[in-house]
């Protein structure tokens, strides 16, 4: 089965791999970003009511956008700017999490919120 989704044409390493199994979670995650708020509140937990259907879709957005770029960067590691571009991603996360928590304060720390800080 994974040999259809590009398993196989994947570069040696574990980075590539991983990049890989992170970009298919990333995209999967998109569908559920734009279907329903549930997860997306229990990110952002301690001001469930600033969580909208904007702020969902735009999530899911960046996730999707976030998804593209690592899987092709899973790929493409041997070129320097996508390599450099697709750690980029992971580092906008984190400080995206890292922001809410402590300026925002928007999230605490709970298993939905831990889960994308340790990923990025």
């Amino acid at each position: 089965m994974l040999d259809l989704i590009g398993w196989s044409s994947l570069p040696a390493g574990l980075l590539p791999k991983w990049l890989w199994i992170v970009g298919v979670t990333s995209f999967l995650n998109t569908f559920q970003a734009f279907a329903t708020l549930s997860a997306t509140r229990r990110i952002y937990a301690n001001k469930v009511h600033e969580v909208t259907g904007l702020s969902g879709r735009t999530f899911g957005v960046w996730t999707l956008v976030s998804a593209v770029v690592r899987l092709y960067g899973a790929y493409n590691l041997h070129l320097a700017p996508m390599y450099n571009i697709t750690l980029c991603t992971f580092g906008i996360a984190w400080l995206h999490f890292m922001s809410e928590f402590f300026v925002f304060r928007t999230a605490k720390i709970t298993g939905p919120f831990i889960a994308p800080c340790v990923v990025a």
